[in-house]
């Protein structure tokens, strides 16, 4: 189980990242990041485990959450702050770069989270 102060450390990085929080990709979102915090074998198997996982969570498909969780990053690259881009991918969306993948995406933004609240 994540810690409160950790949940709060991505809302917060969410709402940075410019991830409005009346899509239903960011609930997905936040809690897919939740879990690859405690556990970030889950990134390298996103379509095996983790999408099922959520799916089952919400009671929906996981075709839905990876299209919803698309669309929250899709949102949010258009969104975002670029500074903060920049810091957690290495490039952002103002040199034309492409959007992240949803794996590049939640392993990041958890990584991120991990390194500030000392998991590492």
């Amino acid at each position: 189980m994540v810690k409160p102060e950790t949940e709060q450390v991505i809302s917060g990085l969410m709402l940075e990242l410019g991830i409005p929080a009346h899509l239903k990709g960011y609930q997905y979102l936040r809690t897919a990041i939740s879990m690859c915090v405690e556990d970030m074998e889950l990134i390298g198997s996103v379509t095996k485990l983790l999408y099922p996982d959520l799916a089952r969570q919400y009671l929906t498909t996981d075709q839905k959450i990876e299209r919803a969780i698309r669309n929250a990053i899709e949102v949010s690259w258009e969104r975002g702050n670029g500074e903060l881009f920049k810091r957690l991918f290495g490039y952002s969306n103002s040199i034309g770069h492409s959007r992240p993948t949803n794996s590049e995406y939640i392993a990041s933004v958890a990584d991120y989270v991990r390194l500030e609240q000392g998991f590492v």
